[in-house]
C-alpha cells in the first residue's frame, strides 16, 4: 500500500515544476547610455530585419489561444521596439526597421521561437557589412506580474529586460572594434550599395572569401563622379526606408493599446487557468489515492474492512474525481476568454497600406515585395543618371527618369 500512494503523493509535488530555461535574461537589466556625444566617425548604422515567427500548426495556434494576425503583427512591433531601445541609447547611428536584408553597416536578423504574452523566446542573430557574425543567441523573459504596469509606449515594454539585453550585446561587440575596422565596414558597407547599383562600374573594388567575408581590394576616388551618384541614389533609399519607418511607427504606435491589454489579459487568464488545473490535477490525485487505500485496506484488513471505511474511502475517492473532472471543465471557459481576445486584437491589426512615389507599400505582407521593387527603380533611376542603359523594372515596362546633369539633392 505504500509504495502507491508515495508515487501518488511525489506525483502531487512535482506539477508545478519551473526551471531555468535557456537563453533567459536577468531581472532589472539597464541598457547601457552613452555619457557623451559621439562623434559621426565612430557611428554604425543599424539595419533590424522584420522578423520572422517559427511556423505553428493550426491546433498549437488554437490551443495558445494565438491567431496568424498576432503573429504578423507581433513580426513588425517587436523590431520597432527594439529599434527605439537601441535609439535611446545614443551609441548608434541611424536605427531603421527594414522588409529585407541591406548593405547597412549593421545588420540584426530575428525569430520569434515563443511570443504568447506570457513569454517571449527569440533567436537573434547579427553580423556587419563585412559579413562577419558578431553573434547568434537565445533570448527568453517570462516577466513578473509587476512588470505589466507602468508601462510606457516605446520605452517600457512588459519584455524590457529582454531588449535591453539585446541593446546591450550589440553594444559590447561594437565596443570591441578598433577604429581602423568601424572605418572599414562604413567603407564596405558603401562599396556593396554601390555594387548592387552597378556590378560593372564598381567590380574589382571588394573581395569576398569562401566563408562570405568582405575585404576591401581597392578603394574608388572620394570625388569619382559614379559614386557621387551611387551616394545620391543611396540619400534616395535612406529616405524612402525613412518613410517606411514612419509608417512601422504609426503601425507601432497604434497596435501598443490593442497589443498591451490582450498580453495583460492573456496572462492573467493563463495563471487563472492554471490555477484551476492544478485545483482539478489536485482532486483527481487525491482521489485516486483515496480509491486505491480503500481498495488496499478492504482487502488486507478484515478488522478495518468490517468497519465500513474501506467503502467511505472509495466511494469519497471517486466523487474527488469527479470534482477534478468538473473542475477541468472551468479551463474552458478561460481558452475561451483568451480566443476571444485574440479576435478583438485581430481586427484592430489591420494592415496599413502606402503610397510612395506612386507605388502602393503594404507594410505588412506585401511590403518586402514593394520594397525590393523600389530597389529596381533605383537602380533603373542610377542607370539613367550615368546614362549607363537600365534595365526593366520588372512588371514589363522601362522607368523613365530624366538623368539630372549633376547629383543634386535627390528627392523621392
Amino acid at each position: 500500500m505504500r509504495k502507491p500512494l508515495f508515487l501518488l503523493f511525489t506525483a502531487l509535488l512535482i506539477i508545478p515544476g519551473c526551471a531555468t530555461m535557456r537563453g533567459e535574461v536577468a531581472d532589472g537589466v539597464k541598457p547601457v547610455i552613452a555619457t557623451e556625444e559621439l562623434e559621426s566617425s565612430e557611428l554604425l548604422d543599424v539595419a533590424i530585419v522584420v522578423f520572422d515567427s517559427e511556423e505553428l500548426t493550426d491546433k498549437q495556434i488554437r490551443e495558445l489561444g494565438l491567431s496568424e494576425e498576432i503573429r504578423k503583427a507581433e513580426e513588425r512591433y517587436i523590431p520597432i521596439h527594439l529599434k527605439y531601445t537601441m535609439q535611446r541609447t545614443g551609441q548608434w547611428g541611424s536605427v531603421r526597421v527594414v522588409p529585407v536584408e541591406s548593405e547597412a553597416h549593421i545588420q540584426v536578423k530575428g525569430i520569434i521561437t515563443q511570443s504568447d504574452g506570457e513569454r517571449l523566446s527569440l533567436d537573434i542573430e547579427a553580423f556587419d557589412a563585412r559579413g562577419i557574425q558578431w553573434f547568434k543567441k537565445s533570448y527568453s523573459e517570462t516577466p513578473r506580474l509587476v512588470e505589466y504596469h507602468g508601462l510606457s509606449v516605446g520605452e517600457k515594454d512588459p519584455f524590457q529586460d529582454l531588449y535591453n539585453t539585446i541593446a546591450n550585446d550589440l553594444l559590447e561587440h561594437r565596443s570591441q572594434l578598433s577604429s581602423d575596422e568601424v572605418l572599414k565596414i562604413q567603407q564596405i558597407s558603401e562599396l556593396r550599395a554601390a555594387q548592387d547599383m552597378a556590378a560593372d562600374a564598381f567590380a574589382g573594388h571588394l573581395a569576398r572569401d569562401k566563408k562570405g567575408v568582405y575585404s576591401i581590394v581597392r578603394l574608388p576616388a572620394d570625388d569619382d563622379p559614379m559614386l557621387k551618384r551611387v551616394r545620391a541614389v543611396q540619400v534616395r533609399d535612406d529616405m524612402l526606408l525613412d518613410t517606411i519607418n514612419n509608417y512601422y511607427e504609426v503601425y507601432y504606435n497604434d497596435l501598443w493599446q490593442p497589443y498591451a491589454d490582450w498580453r495583460k489579459f492573456y496572462n492573467e487568464e493563463i495563471s487563472a487557468m492554471r490555477e484551476v488545473e492544478k485545483q482539478a490535477l489536485t482532486r483527481q490525485l487525491l482521489g485516486l489515492a483515496s480509491v486505491v487505500g480503500g481498495v488496499l485496506l478492504s482487502s488486507n484488513s478484515n478488522t478495518v474492512s468490517g468497519s465500513g471505511l474501506p467503502g467511505v474511502m472509495v466511494i469519497g475517492g471517486a466523487a474527488a474525481i469527479y470534482s477534478g473532472f468538473e473542475k477541468w471543465k472551468e479551463t474552458r471557459i478561460h481558452k475561451d476568454v483568451i480566443e476571444e481576445l485574440s479576435i478583438s486584437f485581430s481586427s484592430e491589426a489591420e494592415p496599413l497600406v502606402v503610397e510612395v512615389v506612386g507605388e502602393t507599400v503594404r507594410l505588412t505582407g506585401s511590403a518586402e515585395e514593394q520594397y525590393q521593387k523600389w530597389r529596381e527603380m533605383l537602380r533603373d533611376i542610377y542607370a539613367a543618371e550615368t546614362g549607363l542603359p537600365f534595365d526593366s523594372t520588372g512588371d514589363g515596362t522601362d522607368l523613365i527618369v530624366e538623368p539630372s546633369p549633376e547629383p543634386s539633392e535627390p528627392s523621392l
